[in-house]
């Protein structure tokens, strides 16, 4: 059951027939949400779905560990490069978020 309730797309893993992200549910899941917890935060994936989502992750947790990581990396660099291409906005948005805490 595990291996057809994720399928790749572009790239990125997803719950098969839904465009929910192995990734979201995996972080969900890593920040110690309980697989009901997860269903309720994505009413479109039953119950069912989010535990083959839990279980494909920790049948093939190396490999889904190495892309959770290249997607942070990039992450990163995209907001690296965005804040030297918009440094007075970045700025603003840095005092901003200052001024909440």
């Amino acid at each position: 059951m595990t291996e057809g309730c994720i399928e790749q797309v572009n790239g990125c893993y997803r719950i098969a027939g839904t465009r929910v992200s192995l990734d979201s549910v995996v972080y969900a899941f890593l920040d110690g949400d309980s697989p009901e917890d997860i269903a309720q935060s994505f009413p479109l994936l039953t119950l069912e779905q989010v535990y083959g989502a839990i279980t494909y992750y920790l049948s093939h947790r190396e490999e889904v560990d190495a892309h959770l990581r290249e997607e942070d990396s990039e992450f990163e660099m995209l907001r690296q490069t965005w804040r030297q291409q918009n440094p007075q906005l970045a700025a603003k948005l840095d005092h901003a978020r200052r001024a909440l805490s």
